[in-house]
Formats: structure tokens, sequence, C-alpha cells
């Protein structure tokens, strides 16, 4: 061998009945089998390019085929495992059939994986796993120039393939897709296409150069930028390999690493458009993520990747969605639970403190990713090798200690400000007494250990709050949040939270502790998905971090650019003029139906919201109450509506009680109990919070619920919490009795649009009921019980006429007369409810000024379409004015607008009035700002002349020349 300087040996065992035994023998290893090579045709290891990765991993056969290999690799410093699934096809690839050959390579690609990761001992090693595939024929009738074009068809497979099975590579935890390829030329032209988690999924192309003489690859050209990168930068781990063993520590807890969420984004984002259009109409350059890191009191752009030492990351993140193709900007926090568990430290709060700070500036989304441990804890680890104990007696320790010090000499090694202390001789000794331990200015202190730590907590649970009140918040619970990481995503209000995700305030360890035996197992006990859904502090439940990003940007679908817009009118998929077809009935149903639509016998009734746009939220808490976003005609709205069938609420036993038990409480529909009562409170302030939601009310309660249990349990205050959430409501709200729907007593005082004059109408449905009391109840009370029941039947009843005209001429006839009334007090009771009724109708409604309008069910979605569409551009331009000028109010700046619109509402008539001002306003933004800016100079010049008058008469002269003489100099300069 060594005469025909043979460098390896391939040996095949011929078997009877099943298939030969592939073996390799190298010199290099003294001739001894390579066992990572068992089973491989003699050319498919360098096919598939193992010995360059061998280069950097230690290779575990898992699984050796005739065109494929699947090895678990393990780095040289034994940081990082790997999945690797390699393979090497033979079957010509086209141009035309490239993507769609790919995406099944990748499936099977994807099932062989995961067939092995069900093994417990590698689920727990939790590895990465990166797809090697290598196309032998060359690409047909290909040049040098399809280079790029190769790129944008694997890219565009690449990135379909992830958006559509984004939730089997999350959980297969695939960091890398490599696909090589030959182009036609002569001789063919090798071509590597790489694709990776870090890099958001977007594909890099690399022309290989080969040595003429061994065929190997030497160097590798960027197609793009044409730089030429040698084997140590393109074999060596690359950058997300390196931080591999960061996203395990990231798995283990749950959650994803965070420097992986902003491909998340993009990959759910492609999805977004996917549903608008297809793959080559998205917009370049639809998703971009600028780092920002604090330096100094400044958050400034700087990409770190991992390579970050403070545990909070901040993206200023532009989108380009299909509701805003230009452009959209949010501002992305999240927890690094690889840097000291993600525990929040004096740096961490200072970066997220600014990074809110950014989004408040900016009015533009703030989204916080939470996975976090709570304030850091932790000691002064320079003095734990110093520190002494003064026994009381140094010969029986468990007589207890004095005190503990440190010797002089230890103390002057110390920077000052470690500790505070006192100074003692014992004996021959002296001692410093430690009274304090400080520990400034030491390294161990850094990012802080203690109440340092909290004052920051205090700090960005102050930001959080202000900024749920001042721009759009909503936290995804990517994982544990613990202490001041929960109360973060209570402030912020809305949360999304994945499966695995509890917010507590303690660890269920500690808790053990201070009861004194094992009371709980687990953290979901105190804060998982059954705690926080039916509380309510969760307003959406999600399986894993690929469909909480999708529903992060669900709900931005409905939230304006930034908090000074209006939300984005879409074109409709549903038109407005499209009828309401599903009806509510008098006997309960199911009012997701009247929202979003629902089979009635088999035939399905479009709903009053857009096909498919319908969003419920908080779900699982006060189920007598439904509330969710939907659009109408392609109008975004926030919705209440009222659940009409019975409900039951659950709460849970406490493990730490032995007497307590599961509690299931029945609750009657078309009531506000107090948790429905609150949850309506917090839906209206969420809608007018950041989102700038024109709020829509289906109204239908009888009331509250104000039995003993209930009243105990505050539904008085919840039922206040609604006015004042109205009585702040900066945008349109349409309260609307539905068809068979009422509105009575106390359930009327909270929503009447006296409340919130400036922004709350009241519709009713032609067969929708309004009043004090139901029908029923009204007439005991006004009816006298029977007495005025029995005097209509007198008044009414021929019978009981004859037979009063008989008892006037002295006949006993109380018999016959006692009969008779019993015999009609039912129908005339009835007569009574339906007097009663009478009182109760739109017809009243109208005629008192207490509703709007009338309006009938099936054409009700036309109508609040332009009706709502136009009070949102009024409301939108008011609030400019009052901006500009703010001594304006409402009333005064609804003035002006309507005096702008006046010639286009008189030509549009009543019927088609809102519909004509709204198109008008929408298409004449230059007439409306001027309008504006003639309003902000009018009042400028009144507020001149305020000032003018107020100044002593013989300085009014004065002050006047001056100001004449300004502006001729401001004209002048042309200032």
């Amino acid at each position: 061998l060594d005469a025909k300087r043979c460098a390896m040996v391939n040996v095949t065992l011929g078997h009877v009945g099943r298939a030969p035994t592939y073996l390799h023998f190298e010199k290099a290893s003294g001739w001894k089998e390579i066992p990572e090579y068992r089973n491989m045709r003699a050319t498919l290891p360098f096919l598939i390019e193992l010995p360059q990765v061998q280069n950097e991993f230690t290779l575990t056969p898992l699984q050796h085929g005739s065109v494929f290999a699947l090895d678990l690799g393990t780095s040289k410093d034994r940081k990082t495992e790997i999945v690797f699934a390699r393979g090497v096809s033979h079957v010509t690839m086209g141009l035309d059939t490239l993507q769609s050959t790919l995406l099944e390579d990748l499936l099977t690609s994807f099932d062989i994986i995961e067939r092995f990761l069900v093994s417990p001992v590698l689920d727990k090693k939790q590895p990465a796993g990166q797809i090697f595939m290598h196309t032998l024929p060359p690409i047909p009738q290909t040049t040098d120039r399809d280079l790029k074009y190769v790129q944008v068809l694997f890219a565009s497979a690449v990135q379909q393939c992830v958006a559509k099975y984004g939730p089997r590579v999350l959980k297969l935890r695939i960091s890398k897709i490599e696909l090589k390829v030959w182009i036609g030329t002569s001789p063919p032209t090798p071509l590597r296409l790489v694709a990776s988690s870090a890099m958001g999924w977007e594909a890099m192309a690399f022309q290989e150069e080969l040595d003429p003489a061994s065929g190997c690859t030497v160097s590798w050209k960027n197609v793009e930028t044409q730089e030429t990168h040698n084997s140590v930068q393109m074999l060596r781990p690359t950058v997300e390999t390196e931080r591999s063993s960061k996203r395990g520590i990231a798995r283990n807890a749950g959650s994803t690493y965070i420097y992986d969420f902003p491909a998340l984004f993009r990959i759910s984002l492609m999805k977004l458009w996917l549903k608008t259009c297809k793959a080559d109409q998205i917009p370049q350059n639809f998703f971009t993520a600028k780092e920002l890191a604090l330096e100094g009191d400044e958050l400034v752009e700087k990409e770190l990747f991992g390579k970050n030492t403070v545990g909070m990351v901040v993206w200023l993140i532009t989108m380009r969605t299909p509701d805003y193709p230009d452009g959209r900007d949010i501002v992305l926090i999240g927890n690094d639970l690889t840097i000291k568990t993600g525990t929040f430290g004096t740096f961490e709060d200072e970066t997220f403190q600014k990074a809110s700070a950014l989004a408040r500036s900016k009015g533009i989304p703030r989204i916080y990713i939470a996975c976090n441990s709570g304030a850091r804890m932790g000691a002064v680890e320079e003095l734990k090798a110093l520190v002494k104990i003064a026994w009381v007696d140094p010969n029986d320790l468990m007589k207890g200690f004095e005190y503990l010090y440190i010797t002089y000499a230890d103390l002057a090694k110390l920077p000052e400000g470690s500790v505070r202390s006192h100074p003692v001789t014992a004996g021959a000794e002296k001692r410093h007494v430690l009274d304090a331990i400080m520990g400034l200015n030491l390294p161990s202190t850094r990012g802080g250990i203690g109440v340092e730590c909290l004052q920051g907590s205090g700090l960005i649970a102050g930001e959080t709050s202000r900024a749920y009140e001042e721009t759009f918040t909503l936290s995804y619970v990517t994982g544990r949040s613990i202490g001041i990481g929960a109360y973060l995503n209570r402030l912020g209000q809305r949360n999304i939270q994945m499966v695995q995700g509890p917010m507590i305030l303690t660890g269920f360890q500690a808790l053990n502790k201070l009861l004194g035996q094992q009371v709980y197992t687990t953290q979901d006990q105190l804060g998982g998905p059954h705690i926080m859904v039916p509380n309510g502090v969760t307003h959406e439940l999600v399986a894993n971090d690929q469909d909480g990003v999708e529903a992060v940007l669900h709900w931005l679908t409905y939230v304006p650019e930034n908090v000074w817009s209006i939300p984005r009118i879409l074109s409709p998929v549903d038109p407005a003029t499209r009828k309401v077809q599903f009806v509510p009935s008098k006997s309960p149903y199911d009012p997701r139906h009247m929202l979003a639509g629902g089979k009635v016998d088999g035939v399905w009734q479009a709903g009053f919201c857009d096909e498919g746009s319908f969003k419920e939220y908080m779900e699982g808490w006060g189920k007598t109450v439904v509330v969710g976003r939907g659009r109408v005609g392609g109008l975004p709205v926030g919705i209440v509506a009222v659940e009409t069938r019975a409900v039951t609420r659950h709460i849970p036993a406490d493990p730490a009680d032995m007497n307590s038990h599961d509690i299931h409480e029945p609750q009657p529909g078309q009531v506000w109990h107090p948790d429905s009562a609150y949850k309506t409170a917090q839906a209206i302030r969420d809608f007018n919070h950041g989102e700038n939601l024109p709020l829509i009310i289906f109204a239908n309660w009888r009331g509250f619920s104000g039995g003993t249990r209930d009243m105990f349990a505050e539904v008085l205050k919840f039922g206040a919490m609604i006015v004042d959430a109205l009585v702040e409501y900066k945008h349109p709200v349409t309260i609307y009795i539905p068809p068979n729907g009422e509105l009575r007593g106390g359930a009327w005082v909270v929503l009447d649009p006296k409340i919130n004059p400036d922004q709350m109408e009241m519709f009713a449905d032609v067969e929708a009921r309004g009043g004090i009391l139901e029908p029923a109840a009204a007439a005991e009370i006004v009816f006298k019980g029977d007495r005025h029941v029995i005097e209509m039947m007198h008044r009414l009843d021929a019978n009981l006429q004859q037979l009063d005209a008989r008892k006037a001429k002295g006949e006993d006839v109380a018999k016959d007369t006692a009969a008779r009334e019993k015999l009609l007090v039912p129908m005339y009771r009835q007569v009574a409810g339906e007097f009663m009724d009478l009182h109760d109708r739109s017809g009243r409604m109208k005629g008192l000024g207490a509703i709007h309008e009338e309006l009938r069910w099936a054409d009700s979605r036309t109508y609040l379409h332009w009706r709502i569409r136009r009070r949102m551009q009024e409301s939108g331009i008011v609030r400019r004015m009052m901006k500009l000028v703010p001594e304006m109010s409402f009333a005064q700046g609804k003035a002006a607008v309507d005096d702008l619109c006046q010639g286009v509402a008189s030509a549009a008539g009543a019927s088609g009035e809102d519909e004509a001002v709204a198109t008008w306003l929408e298409g004449h933004a230059s007439e409306v700002d001027a309008r504006v800016e003639q309003e902000r100079q009018r009042a400028t010049e009144e507020q001149i002349y305020r000032l003018i008058a107020s100044l002593p008469t013989s300085r009014r002269g004065d002050v006047v020349r001056d100001l004449v003489g300004y502006s001729r100099v401001a004209d002048m300069k042309g200032f």
C-alpha cells in the first residue's frame, strides 16, 4: 500500500440475505478502521464533507445510509452538541424544480432527525440541528449569470419552509441549512448556499474555488460581495454554533435564546405576507433589526449578538407589513437568560428603562420578551475568604458566635467603602467587627447584589406603568418570569403567555421552606396558564415561541404605527355593504357567532365582523363577557359583547391549605359579575391606551349581580371602573343594543353617552329594549301589584262591566266577580307587561334623545362602518388641533371640523352624510392641514391679544411697536 502511495482502503463485506457492510481504513490512523464512516459507500463521506466537520467536531454515528448520514457532533471544547443530517442526491434538479425538490429533501431531513430526537438520552442533550445537502448533477441550462438567481430560489424555498413549518423547525432546533449545487458551466461550477437562524434565514451564496490536483475546495467567494473566504473562516464553527451552549441554557428553561427572536419575528412576518401575496411579491428588506446597547447614559447602535455582558437586549426593529408596507417601528426588549440566569441587575434595569423611554418618546409599540429570575441577589464574594468568626466558646461551637470580623491586615487590602466596621481588641489580636457589608468598588458587586437591584426594579416598574399610559405595551412570556419580571408583565397589562412560561412572585422551593413542608412541586402551580388565564393576567395562551411571535404580530395589525395616529383601515376582504346574517335570538346563544359568524342548521351565517378578523382575548376570565379585536369593512375596532348563556367560574384549591377544595361557581348570562365587570373595564382601557381603537359595545345586560357574595367580591367597585375607563376614552365609542337584547338599570347607567358625550354614541336595534326594569317587574310596581290590572279589567271587560252594573243595583255579585277576575288576571298581567314593554322600545329611546339612531341588524354593519370611520377621522383631526391649541375644547375642535365639512355633508344628505364626510376627510389631507394651521394661527393671535391686553396701558404701545419692528426684520431675513 505504501509503495502504491495509497492513503485509504475501502472494504465491502457481502452478506447473505442482507445489505453489505462498508468499512473504511486510513493510513493516517495506522490503518485502523474509521468508525464514523462505517456503512457509508466509499465516496459518501467526502461528498457530504464529513472530514471538514471532523476538524471541529467529534462525531458519533446515529444512522448511516447509502446517500445520507446522521451524526451527533460534539465540539472540541465539549460545549456544543449538534445533530448533523447530511445527504447527497443524484437526481437532476432544474431551476423550475429547485424549490420543490429542496422542500421535499428538507422535510425528509426533518423526519430523520425527529425519529432520533425521541430518544430520551438525545432529547435531554437538546442538541441543535444542521442540514447539508449536496446535489451532484449540474443544474441544466445554467451559467455564471444564474448564480444570484439560484441564491434567490434557495432563499425563497428556505424561508417558505421555515414560515410554513416554523413550529417544527423550532422543535427540532434547526439552526442551519446548506445546499451545494453545481452550475452547468464547463467545467461545472460548485455553489454553496447557506441560511441560518442567526441570519434570520437570509441566504448567502459562495462560489467555490477548487484545487485542480485534489478537487478539494480551497476558497469561497461571496456571490454578492465578491469577498473571498478561506477554509478557517468557512469551516470553523459558525456564530450560531458558538452560541449553541447559550441556546441550550434557554431551551432547558423551556424558552428560546433571546438572540434568535428577531429571526422568529422575521419568519412570522413572512407568513403574514404570504397570506396576502405570492413569495416574489414580498418587499425587499421587509425586516431589519438594529441592536442597541447602553454606553454611558445612552443607547447606541451596537451589534453584539451573544457577546453581550448585560442580560437585557434591545432592538429597534423596522417591519414592512401588509398594513404598513412603507414600514413601522417597534422597540423589542428581552431578557437574556444566559447572563446570570436572567436576573435584573442595575445595568439590566438601566437598559430596560432607556429602551422603554425610547419607545415612549417615539410613540411606537414596546414589546417585552420576558424570561427571567427576578431581581439579582448576591454577596460580596471577596469577603467570603476573609471573614472570621468570634465564637462564644471556641471549644464548644454549639454555644454560638458573637460577631463576624476581619483583621486589620485584610481590611487594609480592601478598597474604601467595602465594609462598615468598628475596631475591637481580643487578647493580642486587633479586629474589625463587621457592622455592615457594602462592597462598594468591588468586582463582585458590579451590576448590583441587593437593594440597589430593588431600586432598579422600582425604576422599571414606574417606567412600565408610564409606558402603558403613553404608548402600546405588550409582553410575551416565553419562560419563567419571577418577581419584578412578573410585575412588569402585569404593569404592561397586555400579556401573551407560552404554556411553559409561569409568572410567579416567589419560586415554589422558597414557599415550601416558608411553609416548612413540601407543598408545591412546580412553578406552574403558582403562575402557570391554569392560574394566569382564569385570573385575566394572561390575554392569550400559545403553545410555542413561533406561535407566540405570530400572536404578537397579529395583535400589532390592530395597532397604529404610533400613538398619534389612528389605526390603519385595510382594503376589506369582506365589504362593509355585506349584510349581517346571523341574528341574535331571544334564547341564549354564542355571542362569538354574532361577531364572527357561525353555522345555523348546517348553513353558514356571516356575523358582524369581517370574516376571519375577530380575535378573542382574555377568553378564560370573566366568561360572561366576550372581548376582542376585529374589523368591520377593513376598519379595526375593539369589541365588548355579552355572553347570554350560563357559565361556570372555577377557583382551584390551594395545596398549602388542606381544607381548601375546588370551587365551581355558576354565573348566569346577561349579568355583570365582579370578574366580568373588571374584564370590561380592563378591555376598554387597553383599547384606549396605545391602540387608539374605536370601541363597539354590544350592550345586552340585565344589570349587575348584586347578591351578598358578589357585593363582597367588589362588583360595585369594578362596575365603577367601567365608568372611569369610559370617561377617559379618547376615541369613538359606540354602544349598540343588538336585536332581542336589553339594557337595564345600572347596566345602562355605566354605559350612557352622557358619561363622555364627546366620544360616546348609543344606538338601539328596532327589536331591542332599554329601561330600568324588565316589563314584568316594572308592571308589578307600576300597576301596584294587581290593583291597577283589576281596574283595567273592570274598565274593558264587558262581563265585569255587567257585574259592576248589577252590583250598583244592590245585587250580591262578589262571588261571580272574583271568579271572573281570577280568570282574567293572567291575561291582563301579560297586557300590563306589554304596556310596560312599549315604554322600553327603540322608538321612545330615539324620541327622548337617549339614542342617536334606531338601526336594523342586517344593515347595521354598513351604517356603523361609515359612522365610526367618520368619527375616527373627525376625532383624529380634533386631537391634532387640541395638541397645537391646548386651551381648545373637544367641542370647539368638533365645531371647526363640522364647519370644514359642512358643504360635503349638505350635498350628501342625511342618508349618505357619514360616508361622504369620511371619504372627503381621508382624501383631502391638504385642506385638513390648512384648517388645522388656520386654527393654530387664530389661537396664537388671540393669545397675543390677551397678553397685550394684560399689560399696563402705558406699555401696550411700546410692545406693539417692538413687535412691528421685529416683524419687519424677520421679513427681511426670511424668518
